[in-house]
């Protein structure tokens, strides 16, 4: 294989592990995480239920870390080397570029920081429940840093999608790249919400 198709095969790859499995483990974590808002009983038993299924180490390891360190590593490295327009062609697309660059860095650092507070503390005996990330997010310092990571994962999400559709060529006229540019939006849009309501169902 030579250096460009090695390059093109690592770019498809970086990009389909961006929406499955991670975009998909993104919106069912949320989804979980959201019973938070019907109490702390709700989410203890939703984050109980995920917690308990069967080789549950071996699912996280190949559907959730491994993929998660591949995709991370290698968006960083193509957040560093990119060539970045915006100063020269300050366009909407070159923005999301850039933008996209900057929330996958975020992202990265952010899961890094929350396996640590929440999956390595179940490693030395503690239990993941409403109390935990409800004193996590007492402290107005990561109560900030959880909403600003929150929206950065979501629109490095809902961007993603929209580069995804035309990197797999589903979405080749402009047309269609318009439309999922609303698509990609309303999206955002939507799971921000999730999100951030399930943040504050912890307060």
């Amino acid at each position: 294989m030579s250096k460009k198709d090695s390059s093109f095969f690592i770019r498809r790859l970086h990009s389909l592990l961006g929406v499955i499995p991670l975009g998909v483990f993104l919106l069912q974590h949320l989804i979980v995480n959201n019973f938070a808002t019907r109490g702390p009983e709700a989410f203890n038993v939703a984050a109980g239920i995920m917690g308990n299924l069967p080789f549950v180490l071996v699912l996280e390891t190949f559907v959730i870390y491994l993929p998660i360190l591949f995709h991370g590593i290698y968006g960083i490295y193509i957040a560093f080397t990119a060539k970045n327009n915006v100063g020269r062609y300050g366009t909407y697309r070159n923005w999301m570029f850039v933008i996209q660059r900057i929330t996958g860095v975020i992202a990265f650092i952010f899961i890094a920081i929350h396996v640590y507070q929440t999956r390595f503390q179940v490693a030395l005996g503690h239990e993941v429940n409403y109390d935990m990330m409800a004193d996590i997010l007492e402290n107005p310092f990561w109560l900030v840093f959880y909403i600003i990571s929150i929206l950065s994962i979501v629109f490095h999400f809902a961007n993603g999608l929209w580069s995804f559709m035309i990197t797999w060529g589903i979405t080749q006229s402009p047309k269609s790249q318009q439309i999922m540019s609303y698509v990609a939006l309303a999206i955002f849009v939507i799971v921000s919400f999730i999100g951030i309501q399930t943040v504050f169902a912890f307060i």
